[in-house]
């Protein structure tokens, strides 16, 4: 009993409150969504009760019993999909498991192995999605191989909604990587639609549209990672009927927000040639269990009764041209790039990246670095149910922090000016 009152007490810190975590009575609003797993902010009396129902009732079930309830769910989301993507494995509790379950789908579908994916890109902690992940020190000490795999460069970000589109001169030769680097044994390419861990990189849309016409000319099954940028995280539902629509995904993979308010779920929307596994190739203990479920159901619709795409394609204006305005202010910004509540910019260094995540939080305003630590870029990803008011707040805290650092730089640099 004194255990599990200490554990109660541990937790008891910690009090979410909409897009607001308050920490031993500090309020801290959230610039990161919970790492991108809250929408709709700690706390939505919806979905809470509905969950609290569904406890009282079960809160296991086997997939035997769910099939027709992942149905229902597919018969929501069939609106927001691409053309041709109708079919749904709803059977994974996390990302990680989502794409094994889409690369488990290309392989049987095209009787092929290989997997192309990108430089920086991050599709999960296992130990298959990490080998395919474009970070490598991540792997040093452990071993799989996907045979025939192989990563390619990316393009440089773009600022979406600007000309500034390079030329398709400098983007990888896919063509060359396929014709000697894989030995006609590629089964997928695997993308997120905009790379979230590793800097918050967003693709011209003319490399989509690039990729789809090499991928389909050798019949290779495109997978778009939507575990970050799915469920309105770029202002419409899937990145893939939106900025990045020139993709035309074969597979869409979900997760993280799928879940509301951070009830793990994971799934894979596919089109019906794809519908290929059976029942007993890929699955998880808790996959498509009744709390993932209601949370599921229940955000389609508040998105949709809420507004929620609205609310984000109407102040996405307001938080890219304010941190533009932080650009021009703060030389250490640079970069600023994004879509919808999916925004990051750079800074100087790694280590500089990390101080101004350490000041954020003494100005109550909690922010992610990228590539765990390594990279330099600040990722900028408010819940989507944040107001322009909101947004202000977590703008004027950005300022701050970096007002905060400037003089910090400054003082430094006079005292070293004093001692020479």
């Amino acid at each position: 009993m004194e255990n599990t009152n200490h554990l109660e007490s541990m937790l008891s810190r910690f009090v979410g409150q909409g897009p607001y975590l308050i920490i031993d009575g500090e309020k801290q609003i959230d610039a990161a969504s919970g790492t991108f797993n809250l929408p709709l902010g700690y706390t939505n009396k919806r979905i809470a009760e509905k969950l609290k129902q569904q406890i009282d009732r079960c809160t296991h079930l086997s997939s035997a019993y769910t099939h027709e309830m992942s149905q229902y769910i597919l018969s929501k989301l069939l609106k927001y999909t691409p053309e041709g993507v109708d079919r749904i494995w709803l059977r994974d509790v996390s990302g990680s498991g989502a794409v094994e379950c889409a690369i488990r789908i290309a392989q049987k579908a095209t009787g092929r192995s290989g997997v192309i994916s990108f430089f920086l890109a991050h599709h999960g902690q296992s130990l298959a999605t990490a080998q395919i992940s474009g970070n490598a020190f991540r792997i040093k000490d452990f071993h799989i191989n996907i045979d025939g795999s192989i990563k390619i460069p990316a393009p440089e970000s773009v600022l979406a909604g600007t000309q500034l589109q390079p030329n398709e001169a400098q983007f990888v030769d896919l063509e060359q990587f396929i014709q000697l680097g894989s030995n006609d044994n590629i089964a997928c390419l695997i993308i997120e639609p905009i790379q979230g861990n590793g800097g918050n990189t967003v693709f011209p849309v003319a490399f989509y549209r690039k990729i789809r016409e090499i991928c389909h000319q050798h019949g290779i099954i495109i997978i778009a990672d939507e575990v970050q940028t799915g469920f309105g995280r770029t202002g419409t539902f899937f990145a893939s009927t939106g900025y990045a629509k020139a993709l035309e995904p074969d597979i869409i993979v979900f997760a993280k927000g799928a879940g509301g308010i951070g009830i793990p779920t994971g799934g894979v929307l596919m089109r019906h040639s794809l519908d290929v596994l059976e029942t007993f190739e890929h699955s998880s203990t808790s996959g498509a269990n009744p709390l993932s479920l209601v949370a599921l159901n229940e955000i389609i619709d508040i998105i949709e009764d809420e507004n929620i795409l609205e609310n984000v394609q109407q102040n996405e204006a307001y938080l890219r041209d304010g941190l533009l305005t932080l650009q021009q202010q703060y030389p250490a910004i640079t970069g600023v790039r994004g879509v919808g509540y999916m925004y990051g910019f750079d800074t100087p260094s790694p280590s500089f990246a990390a101080q101004v995540i350490a000041t954020a939080s003494r100005h109550h305003l909690i922010l992610r670095g990228s590539r765990y630590g390594k990279g330099r870029t600040i990722k900028v990803r408010p819940p989507l149910i944040c107001t322009q008011a909101h947004l202000a707040e977590i703008l004027h805290k950005l300022d701050l922090t970096f007002a905060e650092l400037t003089a910090m730089a400054q003082s430094r640099k006079e005292v070293s000016h004093a001692s020479a």
